[in-house]
């Protein structure tokens, strides 16, 4: 982020304008929606100025630039496009340390004027750092879609409330709540559906209900973070993942992900890699079983699906055994959404009917697997955690009757911008992971729909070959 986001209060404030435009009057009709008190200086302006002038809506100065105009001025915007007067202009704001934007020169402004989205409380600013104000309107447009036509209105309703609520209501957590309550249920409908008086009959029994005691009822909610990409999170998981309180979270949640929990929200690292597991999975029950009991809206986030091969299912149990409100929100399971990334198919109707997703460890170290039926024809395998182990899953594979030449793809990184896929053979597994320094996350898929992954990107594994 090379700028720092904020909102202006400039009602009744003292704002310059230099220029008398078209982009000049962008900027003016801007600047009189916030209601500040404007001063245009320019020897000639735009009629639409001019009007504005004659309405008392503006002051107009009919002459050039000059350093005494910026005395008393809150923030000064410069819209000549003349590149002399624009950097004057500029120089002298710089000197008195004045706030300037001048059109079209990032490189002379203080701050930037984003592309804005106006819904009267609720205002959502977009900024291209000045590379690209064509793409931030294309932002904004996007953004136009997608927000309802009166979500104003419903900021402006809660904003009426707020007093109220508060002083109902001593906890801070039991506040958020309530809103959270509200913004997601049916008195945020009926005020974006115009139904005002049902929604503030609605608020006014939900404020005076008695609140019971919210200590001590805390949630956990179990969420897949899915295969690494942040794109590929459900809208469910977004929302928990920003209504968190405190989010324990593993090694193979990415810092994509990370980025959308909340900035005040506690953020606990609890990952494991081969010997080296920083919080053992008693600690880790003990963690959410804890904070929950405390009051807290716990999220346990796991890359992949928190039910394959994620130890979802052992910590629902204890959290459920403590007493615990608990809900699991699937993410978009590793196997699917890296073969999927890397264009290939788990099932193909020519060569495999069936897909098994196994681990490359058991319990005690050593995969428990039945290797005959992973060997059957017309088969894949999707193997997890199997790095480490390449040459014993090679070996046993082979011995119990696969091909030793059976299609082979590794999914290193998968659907993140760094994703490798190495295509190559079953016996040729442990050579693609030492030669290629292949690391975690990886999946190897075995069979024959291996060899549909993406050409091109087969390729990598070539490569490093000949390089070795």
């Amino acid at each position: 982020m090379n700028n720092f986001p904020a909102f202006l209060r400039l009602r009744d404030k003292q704002v310059l304008l230099v220029g008398g435009g078209d982009a000049a009057v962008a900027k003016a009709r801007l600047l009189l929606a916030v209601e500040a008190d404007l001063m245009v200086i320019a020897p000639k302006v735009h009629p639409e100025i001019a009007a504005w002038a004659v309405a008392g809506q503006l002051k107009w100065t009919a002459r050039s630039f000059r350093p005494s105009d910026l005395f008393n001025s809150s923030v000064v915007f410069s819209a000549t496009g003349l590149e002399q007067v624009d950097g004057e202009v500029a120089a002298e704001a710089t000197l008195t340390g004045i706030a300037i934007n001048v059109v079209d020169r990032p490189e002379l402004s203080s701050f930037i004027v984003p592309a804005i989205v106006d819904r009267g409380a609720i205002t959502v600013a977009i900024s291209s750092d000045g590379a690209s104000p064509v793409l931030a309107r294309r932002l904004r447009e996007q953004i136009e879609l997608l927000l309802p036509a009166n979500i104003g209105s419903l900021a402006s309703f809660l904003r009426s409330f707020r007093t109220a609520v508060r002083a109902k209501i001593d906890s801070f957590d039991a506040r958020r709540r309530i809103w959270e309550e509200v913004i997601d249920g049916p008195i945020a409908r009926d005020v974006l559906a115009g139904r005002l008086s049902n929604a503030r009959e609605a608020m006014v029994s939900r404020i005076n209900r008695p609140q019971g005691r919210f200590e001590g009822e805390g949630h956990v909610a179990i969420v897949g973070a899915g295969p690494g990409d942040p794109e590929l999170l459900t809208i469910k998981a977004l929302r928990a993942i920003q209504d968190a309180d405190i989010v324990v979270h593993d090694r193979l949640v990415g810092q994509g992900i990370l980025d959308l929990i909340r900035r005040d929200a506690q953020r606990i690292y609890v990952g494991k890699a081969m010997s080296d597991h920083s919080v053992p999975q008693d600690g880790i029950n003990d963690l959410l079983v804890t904070h929950a009991r405390n009051g807290k809206r716990v999220v346990r986030l796991k890359g992949g699906d928190p039910f394959v091969f994620g130890r979802g299912g052992e910590e629902l149990e204890v959290l459920r055994a403590a007493g615990v409100e608990t809900s699991v929100i699937p993410g978009i399971t590793a196997a699917i959404g890296c073969a999927a990334s890397a264009g290939l198919p788990l099932t193909h109707r020519d060569f495999a009917s069936a897909v098994t997703f196994v681990t490359g460890h058991g319990v005690d170290g050593e995969p428990d697997v039945d290797w005959a039926a992973l060997a059957r024809p017309q088969h894949t395998a999707v193997i997890y955690m199997g790095l480490s182990r390449a040459s014993t899953l090679s070996e046993k594979l082979i011995a119990h009757g696969r091909s030793p030449g059976t299609p082979v793809a590794i999914i290193e990184n998968g659907t993140m911008q760094n994703e490798r896929v190495l295509i190559g053979t079953l016996s040729g597994i442990p050579d693609m992971v030492r030669s290629a320094q292949v690391g975690a996350p990886a999946l190897i898929v075995v069979g024959e729909v291996a060899a549909l992954a993406d050409a091109a990107r087969g390729l990598a594994f070539q490569a490093a070959q000949q390089a070795g």
